[in-house]
């Protein structure tokens, strides 16, 4: 059920969800409405504990503390998005930020945890050798991401009257989400040297976008600066203590032949402190066809075909340099 709105963004108790309790309906409803009216919402409920919540924000900051020339040893590359960056571009305009991406460890046939970092479905994750206590904190709050947006995905397709599970086999056993760890200061981290062979900076932090992947699970601090775009203009996203953030993302409104709203959103700089926010963002499977779930004759279906590994590819390839047009899914756009 709906506990609260804050600025108007519903902020929902989705613990009904994970058992047979008599308000799971309720829940159920009040998730697809916020992602039909919204496309953003925030969860109470969710089951990530206060523990986990507070050690990975202590792993995060330490790691961002660390000095620049250690973060670069675990630069990312084109060919290998997994690891730190300084200069990433949202619709090729360099962002205020630094960030630090890993992914989950799944074998590509069996679908199980592997303890060999290479067996990483894209990419190989990096790790700071000197946080002893970093990768197993993010592998924690990387698992407990995934348990929750499997319950989420199984809310929504209820909301689209399709079956619950619909969705899970392009998710589990493998799925090709990760999570992020940003990290807003209040100057460019790069070097005026370095700055001046880039993309200049931006006007905002975070440029405005939609997520690519299916939703995106945030922890955001008490630093505030999200906004959702809106028909009325940009609504602040309040952080709330121990909630976390959910949005829509392009693959969900596919799915949901537009039912569920991939909602634009930004993040405007700071002028008094740094901010930090982890998301997570939970992407089907790279093999993935997305199409609109809705029965043909029920409505006329708005996409065609979406190969996922293809749409993320292109978008990645957007992060590291300006190559005109920005993939959207309104290239695929039908009616």
């Amino acid at each position: 059920m709906i506990l609260a709105v804050s600025n108007s963004i519903p902020v929902i108790d989705v613990s009904p969800l994970a058992g047979r309790s008599p308000d799971r309906t309720a829940t159920v409803d009040a998730t697809a409405a916020a992602a039909r009216d919204w496309g953003f919402f925030q969860v109470t409920g969710h089951g990530l504990s206060d523990d986990l919540i507070d050690r990975v924000w202590a792993q995060t900051r330490t790691f961002f503390d660390l000095p620049m020339d250690v973060k670069r040893t675990l630069a990312r590359t084109r060919e290998n998005p997994r690891g730190y960056y300084d200069r990433e571009l949202t619709k090729n305009r360099r962002d205020l930020k630094e960030v630090f991406d890993f992914a989950a460890l799944r074998h590509p046939e069996l679908g199980e945890a592997h303890p060999d970092n290479r067996a990483a479905v894209d990419g190989t994750n990096r790790w700071p050798a000197t946080l002893p206590h970093f990768r197993a904190t993010m592998f924690e709050y990387l698992a407990a991401c995934e348990r929750l947006g499997l319950r989420l995905l199984g809310a929504l397709c209820l909301g689209l009257g399709v079956d619950e599970d619909t969705l899970t086999p392009y998710f589990s056993p493998v799925h090709t989400g990760f999570t992020r760890l940003n990290y807003y200061p209040l100057d460019d981290p790069l070097e005026p040297a370095a700055a001046a062979t880039v993309t200049p900076l931006g006007d905002m932090a975070l440029h405005h976008h939609s997520d690519a992947g299916a939703l995106t699970i945030l922890l955001q601090d008490d630093v505030g600066g999200l906004q959702v775009g809106t028909d009325d203009g940009w609504v602040d996203v309040t952080p709330l203590d121990r909630a976390l953030v959910v949005n829509v993302a392009d693959m969900m409104q596919v799915w949901s032949n537009d039912r569920y709203r991939a909602a634009r959103h930004r993040v405007r700089p700071t002028t008094d402190r740094p901010r930090y926010s982890i998301p997570f963002f939970f992407n089907p499977a790279y093999q993935t066809e997305v199409v609109p779930l809705v029965e043909v004759g029920t409505e006329p279906l708005r996409y065609r075909a979406v190969n996922w590994g293809h749409f993320r590819q292109a978008r990645t390839d957007g992060d590291f340099a300006d190559y005109g047009h920005e993939i959207q899914i309104a290239d695929f756009r039908i009616v």
